[in-house]
């Protein structure tokens, strides 16, 4: 071959490869996502939290939050959407390889229930229950969150404890034979949920013990508790053996962390420095409106988990 052959051959050849390089470059840039955050949490939206992003289609809804990094769900109102809804969302669930956190199986915000000793109203909690055991088999869950409801003022405070744990015992029978647990939450009564029954970290931490069950856990719901007695990560400590799940919003205003007065990243920090390997449940609102505040509400996971 010629001198002037072997370098004019040599530049195409150069020129070929470099424009596959560059094509196969762009066509990479267009089909290749970058991959999903990574959370060194278990943190779960809730249905609605993007769906400017993902629309109202609940599955669409499920991949947006999946393809973000979010690796859990919490859906309280699970029990009354439609069974071809809970089995779509647990189909889902496990082809993203996603956990499905707190339903509510037991609420009433308005009525004396589980401290009072009354059959007829220990029957309906027990329905309840059976509900959300079945409920709980066609997405995979784990808990299900039950709040006491008010507390009666014509009854001493310790019978009406020894009601809480009599019925929690009972519904603790189902749960344990069907491997979920109920986490009761302790809700603040000064601005959100005047009158209920069960307020404190350490008054539920002594109904657990009282009731002595793996299907009997706390709900701790740090915006509630910020409100109630503050004192967070002492209180963590003091009540980890009986802590199944977190909650999360800032407060004012539950909304996302980094939106209020609560220092989100040293208690991520806290939670992840024991060991939790459960779900950190999103059951806060979102502090703008839109794309962009959905936007914000993925920042303020990213900048809160970085520790």
């Amino acid at each position: 071959m010629k001198r002037r052959d072997f370098i004019t051959s040599g530049v195409a050849a150069s020129i070929a490869v470099a424009g596959r390089t560059t094509v196969e470059a762009e066509s990479s840039s267009v089909t290749a996502l970058p991959p999903p955050a990574k959370f060194k949490l278990r943190y779960a939206p809730h249905f609605g939290m993007f769906k400017a992003h993902s629309g109202e289609d609940l599955v669409d809804q499920l991949k947006f939050m999946h393809d973000q990094g979010f690796t859990a769900l919490e859906d309280n109102g699970l029990p009354n959407r439609p069974v071809a809804d809970q089995e779509r969302i647990g189909q889902t669930l496990a082809k993203l390889g996603m956990e499905m956190g707190v339903f509510v199986a037991i609420v009433d915000f308005q009525n004396q229930t589980m401290v009072l000793n009354k059959p007829e109203i220990r029957e309906k909690m027990l329905a309840d229950i059976r509900n959300a055991v079945e409920v709980a088999k066609r997405v995979n869950a784990k808990w299900c969150t039950v709040v006491p409801g008010c507390h009666d003022e014509r009854l001493d405070w310790d019978y009406q404890t020894a009601n809480v744990i009599d019925n929690f015992r009972r519904c603790a029978e189902i749960c344990e034979k069907a491997n979920l647990t109920m986490v009761m939450e302790p809700l603040n009564n000064r601005r959100d949920h005047p009158r209920l029954f069960l307020t404190r970290i350490s008054q539920a931490y002594a109904i657990c013990r009282g009731v002595n069950s793996p299907s009997v856990k706390i709900l701790y719901d740090m915006y509630h508790q910020q409100i109630t007695e503050g004192n967070i990560i002492p209180n963590i400590d003091q009540a980890w053996s009986e802590v199944a799940y977190f909650q999360v919003g800032d407060n004012p205003g539950r909304k996302e962390p980094t939106t209020g007065e609560m220092n989100y990243r040293n208690i991520f920090r806290h939670i992840h420095s024991k060991g939790f390997t459960g779900v950190v449940g999103m059951e806060h609102g979102n502090s703008r409106p839109g794309r962009e505040g959905e936007q914000a509400v993925i920042d303020a996971y990213l900048a809160s988990d970085n520790f």
